[in-house]
């Protein structure tokens, strides 16, 4: 993927514009087309130097699109004595002794603590044979599925049996994930506050299921 990113990015950025570029005169063409300005533009740059321009925007344009798309993966450290995961500017860091297990749901990387509870579930694109084989290589155990799937139960208001704000904090998470305007930031820091109430929550399809950590 990170191959892609930094080579193939830039290739189809560069092919893009460049494809514009030869485009635009048979565009003009076409009265009901947007953009003529713009196109008639491109089209009056003399070459070569309209294919270089071309060609050159669409790879720094491709090359953006990597880093950002850099910026926002899952970077994934696993040794004896921490597990880092780090996405941008954030960074988790769970020592080795906290942790009981980890597996896969999904595309999310899932560490399970002593007493049940998630000390991280982060999505990432890495291949799921190299996730497993850091954990693995590096002491850990390793899980097949989630030991716990059974265990998780719907959310709904008011649900009983939760601990005394969980309710409150479910109903605001919900707030955060079904919005006009979704907040990744606020259901992560809500989910951390669950975490500490003692309430583990998975999303399906923006809707929340938990179950309770062990005493």
């Amino acid at each position: 993927m990170s191959a892609f990113m930094w080579f193939g990015f830039p290739v189809l950025g560069a092919a893009a514009v460049y494809s514009v570029k030869l485009l635009a005169g048979l565009l003009l063409k076409l009265p009901w087309v947007p953009f003529q300005g713009p196109l008639q533009l491109v089209d009056s740059i003399p070459e070569p130097w309209a294919t270089i321009g071309a060609i050159v925007l669409g790879a720094v344009a491709g090359l953006v699109v990597a880093v950002l798309g850099k910026h926002e993966s899952l970077a994934l450290s696993v040794d004896p004595g921490q597990i880092v995961l780090a996405r941008g500017d954030d960074s988790t860091s769970i020592p080795a002794d906290r942790v009981d297990a980890a597996f896969l749901d999904g595309k999310q990387i899932v560490v399970l603590g002593r007493r049940q509870e998630e000390l991280a579930r982060e999505s990432s694109d890495l291949r799921p044979a190299e996730i497993a084989e850091a954990f693995r290589g590096q002491g850990y155990r390793w899980l097949d599925a989630d030991p716990h799937r059974e265990d998780y139960r719907r959310w709904v208001p008011e649900t009983p049996g939760l601990p005394t704000g969980a309710n409150a904090l479910l109903k605001a998470r919900e707030q955060a994930l079904r919005g006009k305007e979704k907040s990744a930031d606020d259901a992560r820091e809500l989910r951390d506050e669950l975490a500490r109430l003692g309430v583990v929550v998975r999303d399906d399809k923006n809707r929340q299921y938990w179950r309770l950590a062990a005493d």
